[in-house]
């Protein structure tokens, strides 16, 4: 079904209507074209910001329409992958300059924060400060901890929030961020820290999905709840 709406949709884009003015008096037809079209636009708008349209436009109704095409299969998969390896080369550029100007906001951050009343800082440039003393035991690298956090952008954004879930983290002090497995180990049952993690210490310039870029500095209340296991 899914198949035959695509192709429903490409037709409909074919067949000239996608210049009309549309609205809830044109024909369902029209409308479903319309509707269709626009979608597709705007779930691939990244992808075809660099595109010829009208070409785009030519190559589906030629196919819809059963012709031949104007280039061979050989000509067509050397200029979709001639396209790709400039769009990737672009985009490799596009985030070596956003891991750059992370990099400079997060070291110019961190400066800033080293000069506040009750920041420590470790040898590897690891940021924290106290906010409740524990009385507990002090986790090692193989213990495995029960803690609850919050993880947040130097902007304040929360990317992550155990406390939120109301449901406290549990894992291995060594299978998390390096920041974390260093500051972890700096803290006792029942304390409440704040940590200030470089980028290096946390996820580099890979970033980690949508919500933390490259070279992100990080900020992470965390409690350690208690030591589960050595």
């Amino acid at each position: 079904m899914k198949i035959q709406m695509t192709l429903l949709c490409l037709a409909l884009c074919a067949n000239g209507t996608f210049a009309k003015d549309i609205n809830t008096k044109s024909s369902a037809a029209e409308q479903v074209g319309y509707s269709f079209g626009y979608l597709m636009g705007r779930s691939n708008a990244d992808a075809m910001k660099d595109m010829d349209i009208d070409a785009f436009i030519t190559g589906l109704k030629t196919a819809s329409q059963g012709k031949s095409a104007s280039l061979s299969d050989e000509e067509m998969t050397r200029a979709l992958t001639q396209y790709k390896k400039q769009t990737e080369a672009k985009q490799l550029i596009e985030l070596k300059q956003q891991a750059d100007k992370n990099a400079q906001i997060g070291n110019a951050f961190l400066a800033e924060n080293a000069k506040k009343d009750g920041i420590k800082i470790t040898k590897s440039g690891l940021q924290y400060q106290v906010l409740q003393e524990g009385k507990g035991k002090t986790p090692k690298a193989n213990s495995t901890v029960k803690v609850d956090y919050e993880g947040r952008l130097i902007d304040g954004t929360v990317f992550d929030s155990s406390i939120a879930r109301h449901q406290p983290a549990t894992f291995q002090v060594s299978q998390v961020i390096q920041g974390w497995t260093e500051g972890l180990q700096l803290m006792k049952e029942g304390a409440k820290y704040r940590f200030f993690i470089p980028a290096n210490l946390a996820y580099g310039q890979i970033g980690s999905g949508d919500a933390i870029e490259p070279n992100s500095t990080l900020i992470f209340d965390v409690e350690l709840l208690e030591i589960t296991s050595k």
